[in-house]
């Protein structure tokens, strides 16, 4: 009698365990390994470095810091945190997120820009352009609309190409994408804020020149640009202020002990740092008090004075690595909307920067701008780390394969 044995197959399934914390962290697809961390390091390197020359401009200014002369170097430091924490958020959310919410976020920033002309706002160097709210904070609203303007433009000139529609965006759509940033753009310059309407025009352009839209649409907005400050300059649109801004960038020696002022005194506080500068609180211009507004627009003059041409170069390094970084993911990304994001952003900060550093070199007219994560100012500060989120998810949400 023989014995059969039945034989059995017995498959064997491993299980793996559920990955934890680090290995979510570390694990290829995650979003942290996404990001790209020399754009983010470099701006935090701008920012705390910009802490560092708040504090020296404002450690003696009793009537400012109400006698802590830390009050703006940790005022600075948690601004950063405030920012980056909104940064954290924007990447959460995902830009393509926020393209839905576009329409209410735009309506929400002009609505603050219109709030600036009521009662509740209030001016600061002769612009009305601050929102008061209780505490005794203040907020810039025009500094929200540069995010606004350009996810809304974004929004519309990639809307039929990303859906594949059209190669490029038509006239039609230039003109809707004109029509909304025409909206903040008059709202702001009723306020007036002339640094913030430079910026949006910049942002605006920069936007059209990625969006692939005509260049008959570049060279025309250029053209109007040049026309329309001949006649706003023409029929005395201007505020008095301004006038004497512009009047004292074509001749600095017309009044220097007025509208000429600030730009002088910012020469001879760059000049006078030469290459390694005087010393880390050793300037004698920002110790002396000699240049208005020095945590903020002219918070360049303390670079350029203390740590010199090294220090101040370095500024310029860091600020250069970011628009680096930024038109990497402008090139790389796979589509039109994250591009036109991307470009817009790049113009902001390049104009900006440019802008602010020029005027205290005396090659560009004083405008009040900051300067971009350096100088002291929450709602610029805010505005900006909401940029390099924006940024940061259009990298992230790359394709895997598309990513570097």
């Amino acid at each position: 009698m023989t014995a059969s044995h039945s034989s059995r197959t017995f498959s064997i399934r491993r299980y793996a365990p559920e990955p934890g914390a680090w290995g979510k962290i570390t694990a290829r697809d995650s979003v942290v390994r996404k990001l790209d961390w020399i754009l983010l390091l470099s701006c935090a390197a701008l920012s705390l470095i910009g802490a560092v020359l708040v504090h020296s401009a404002t450690r003696n200014r009793t009537e400012l810091n109400h006698g802590e002369p830390y009050f703006f170097f940790l005022r600075h430091l948690l601004n950063t945190g405030i920012g980056l924490a909104l940064a954290a958020l924007t990447i959460w959310l995902g830009h393509r997120t926020l393209r839905g919410a576009v329409p209410v976020l735009f309506g929400l920033a002009v609505v603050l820009a219109l709030l600036v002309l009521t009662p509740l706002g209030s001016t600061i160097n002769g612009s009305r352009s601050w929102l008061a709210i209780p505490g005794g904070f203040s907020l810039q609203p025009a500094e929200f609309t540069k995010i606004t303007i350009t996810l809304g433009m974004a929004m519309i000139l990639a809307a039929r190409v990303d859906a594949g529609d059209r190669p490029h965006p038509d006239h039609r759509t230039v003109v809707q994408a004109l029509g909304l940033a025409a909206v903040p753009v008059a709202v702001i310059l009723l306020m007036p804020d002339l640094g913030s309407v430079m910026v949006l025009g910049a942002i605006v352009l920069g936007v059209l020149m990625a969006s692939g839209a005509s260049n008959r649409w570049i060279l025309g907005l250029l053209g109007t640009g040049v026309v329309g400050c001949l006649a706003i300059w023409q029929f005395g649109l201007l505020d008095e202020y301004q006038i004497a801004r512009f009047a004292a960038f074509a001749n600095p020696s017309l009044d220097p002990a007025g509208v000429g002022y600030n730009t002088n005194q910012a020469r001879i506080a760059i000049g006078g740092g030469g290459l390694t500068g005087s010393g880390l609180f050793r300037g004698s211009q920002t110790t002396g008090q000699f240049v208005p507004e020095q945590q903020t627009d002219f918070i360049f003059t303390v670079a350029g004075e203390e740590l010199g041409f090294l220090g101040a170069g370095l500024i310029i390094v860091l600020l250069g690595v970011v628009l680096w970084r930024a038109c990497r993911i402008a090139r790389e990304t796979t589509e039109l909307y994250g591009t036109i994001v991307a470009a817009g952003i790049i113009a902001w900060f390049a104009f900006q920067a440019f802008e602010n550093i020029g005027m205290t070199l005396g090659i560009m007219p004083v405008t009040g701008l900051p300067l971009p994560f350096v100088s002291y100012g929450g709602t610029s500060m805010f505005a900006v780390w909401i940029a390099i989120g924006l940024l940061q998810s259009i990298r992230a949400q790359r394709p895997v394969s598309a990513a570097r």
